[in-house]
């Protein structure tokens, strides 16, 4: 019995030292900070790295300094308008002085989510339907400023609010779908009589560059056949201009020929055949004195 108290002695001897040195030394990881108590009084924070402490007198809170969510459930609130509707929201946080966050709140989690409650329903009831449902980006940057005005008094920076989803009631949920339905249908009407508008210029502009074309086309036409009258006006004209008189009154003769065999028995002779008799009579009597 003698011989086994020295070994007692001695184990807890061991127990008791390594109890003090699993006290002293902590290991402190890069995203973490110890808060250190001397004799409950804060001594500040400590870390990264190797930290000594001494045991019973030294007390320490470890404090994780990387960014957090904290999902907010399903919160019923009023608008302005005296709409019911749900919202859930997730809120972002940063500790940046971990000597407060340990100093100055009990559960910063469950005090984050009850300020994250009560400041929304007091942000949503200033707020119209229409707008809530229009403008989250807009609630989510007064959420963000409301909350860490308080969080701040606490070491911890509230990084961003994310509304995840609106649930308004039901009616107003039909009364949203008639009014998307409704304006899907408009787009489409404005779309069918805009391309129909557009059609029909088409067809306007392609009926006015046909006429102008078939008028170009008429006046180019016209312009030939002018010139091709022309230029026979022009060579029948110096044809003619080198006939001599003989040979014009033998055309007319032809001509008295031709007009003498028709059926016709009356006749319409103008002035210029009675010179030409004249002419003709003249040219045969000077031809008989010759012989």
């Amino acid at each position: 019995m003698e011989s086994i108290i020295p070994i007692v002695i001695v184990v807890v001897a061991l127990a008791v030292v390594l109890w003090l040195l699993y006290s002293a030394i902590h290991i402190v990881r890069e995203y973490e900070r110890l808060v250190v108590f001397f004799l409950g009084r804060l001594q500040g924070a400590q870390g990264p790295g190797l930290v000594l402490l001494i045991p019973v007198i030294q007390q320490s809170v470890k404090v994780d300094l990387r960014e957090r969510f904290l999902e907010i459930p399903q919160q019923s609130c009023i608008t302005k308008d005296n709409a019911p509707i749900s919202i859930d929201f997730i809120v972002y946080s940063k500790v940046f002085e971990p000597e407060t966050t340990v100093t100055q709140v009990v559960d910063f989690t469950g005090a984050s989510q009850a300020l994250a409650a009560t400041t929304l329903r007091a942000v949503i009831g200033d707020i119209p339907l229409d707008d809530v449902l229009a403008k989250r980006e807009a609630i989510n940057t007064i959420l963000r400023t409301k909350l860490d005005e308080v969080t701040h008094r606490w070491g911890v920076k509230i990084t961003t609010v994310e509304i995840r989803e609106i649930i308004p009631p039901r009616d107003i949920q039909d009364a949203m779908n008639r009014q998307m339905s409704a304006e899907r249908n408009r787009r489409a009407n404005i779309t069918e009589s805009e391309g129909t508008r557009q059609a029909t210029i088409n067809v306007a502009e392609g009926d006015k560059q046909s006429a102008i074309l078939r008028a170009e086309g008429e006046r180019q036409a016209q312009a030939l056949r002018a010139e091709g009258y022309g230029t026979a006006l022009t060579t029948i004209f110096g044809a003619a201009s080198g006939v001599d008189e003989k040979t014009m009154q033998i055309q007319y003769l032809e001509v008295l020929k031709a007009l003498a065999n028709s059926e016709s028995k009356t006749f319409v002779v103008p002035m210029e055949v009675t010179e030409l008799t004249r002419r003709i009579g003249a040219t045969l009597g000077g031809g008989s004195g010759d012989g």
